[in-house]
């Protein structure tokens, strides 16, 4: 029956295009239509992918009918016929120049966008490298604080015996300076830093007082080992590791750092408080806003204090070459200097350096005119 009412559908279909009657020709599409579309869903459904769901395939159906319909309709009404004689009158040559200059905006809109897309891609690009170097970042420090805590268990384990006492012997002295300077030739200004200040609260900076047969320290009686600034023995000597190094915004309160080679050294922005600088070489060094309150720079008598000297044995008492080099020293912005401090880097810093110090140097004459200590300072350098 369905199969005689489908051919009916298409002779009316045909009987209306053949006799122009529209009437006829939208009843056969309906009638054709309206029994074509129930059976070829129900052949078709089964094999539609099955993630597509039954109401999802029914719209799908229906809009393709609804295409044939409306192209039908079109055809009907006459809209093609009406498009083809529009295009008859039209200037394609006007056309045709308006279709160049659409291309030519089209090109500009591609490149436009191409250049846009490049854009975003450097943006991505740059925000992962960033990302990448912030996480790079992240475990350089991790790893840097990993062998800092490993280093300071190291170092306990080889200056102190089994019950807890200071019992640095020879070679584990050597072995103990061996390994801050590889330390502190790895790790940055931070780092520098948290290594120093462990070393000096430890007393393993600062010369001890020792039993001059065994090379056992002293105690003092008062819960601590009796320092000795003539004659005494650092367990670790920091020498020049420091030299030219920077450790500039860095911690250094209370850090004895005395006779410490600190040339060049970049100190700017450190906190100085309390540190002990009594012969250190601070030749051209850059103290630059650094925080120097209660930095001990001699020893002694402000009167008799001066520099070190490399072949002069200092004198704790009056302050004869207990001093620390200050030659060509960056004093700029130094922030918290006592009038103590004034008169002695005055004295001895020379004339480039004393243009740098705060409130000036007048009246405090220069005592750098001395062979003996800027020849002195001058030897530093060369080492």
């Amino acid at each position: 029956m369905k199969i005689w009412l489908n051919l009916l559908g298409i002779i009316a279909i045909g009987c209306g295009l053949w006799s122009k009657n529209t009437g006829l020709t939208i009843a056969g599409c309906a009638i054709a239509l309206g029994l074509s579309v129930p059976i070829i869903y129900r052949g078709i459904r089964h094999k539609l992918p099955k993630s597509i769901s039954s109401v999802q395939q029914l719209r799908l159906v229906t809009t393709i009918t609804m295409v044939v319909v409306v192209v039908n309709l079109l055809k009907i009404s006459g809209f093609f016929n009406y498009v083809g004689g529009l295009s008859a009158g039209t200037d394609w040559s006007a056309v045709g120049a308006l279709g160049l200059w659409g291309g030519a905006l089209g090109q500009t809109a591609i490149a436009t966008l191409a250049a846009f897309v490049s854009w975003r891609q450097y943006i991505v690009s740059r925000d992962l490298t960033i990302e990448q170097n912030r996480l790079n970042l992240q475990q350089n420090i991790i790893t840097q604080q990993q062998t800092i805590d490993n280093y300071f268990q190291g170092i306990s384990d080889l200056v102190l015996d089994d019950d807890g006492f200071l019992e640095d012997w020879p070679q584990e002295r050597a072995f103990a300076v061996g390994r801050t300077g590889a330390l502190l030739g790895s790790v940055n200004a931070a780092g520098k830093a948290r290594v120093i200040r462990f070393l000096s609260r430890s007393k393993l900076l600062t010369p001890l007082q020792r039993d001059r047969r065994l090379g056992r320290v002293i105690l003092n009686g008062n819960g601590g080992y009796d320092e000795d600034r003539i004659s005494g023995v650092r367990v670790i000597n920091l020498g020049v590791m420091l030299a030219g190094t920077d450790i500039s915004q860095t911690d250094l309160r209370w850090t004895d750092l005395s006779d410490a080679n600190l040339i060049r050294t970049n100190l700017s922005e450190c906190n100085l408080l309390k540190a002990n600088l009594a012969r250190t070489i601070l030749y051209q060094a850059d103290l630059n806003s650094a925080d120097i309150k209660g930095t001990r720079f001699f020893y002694g008598d402000i009167e008799l204090a001066s520099p070190r000297v490399s072949d002069r044995s200092p004198n704790y008492i009056t302050g004869e070459f207990s001093g620390a080099v200050i030659e060509d020293v960056d004093f700029t912005n130094v922030r918290r200097m006592s009038q103590e401090q004034r008169e002695y880097c005055c004295a001895w810093c020379g004339d480039k350096s004393r243009q740098t110090i705060p409130g000036g140097c007048k009246g405090i004459a220069n005592r750098l005119i001395s062979n003996e200590h800027a020849s002195s300072a001058r030897s530093f350098d060369d080492d």
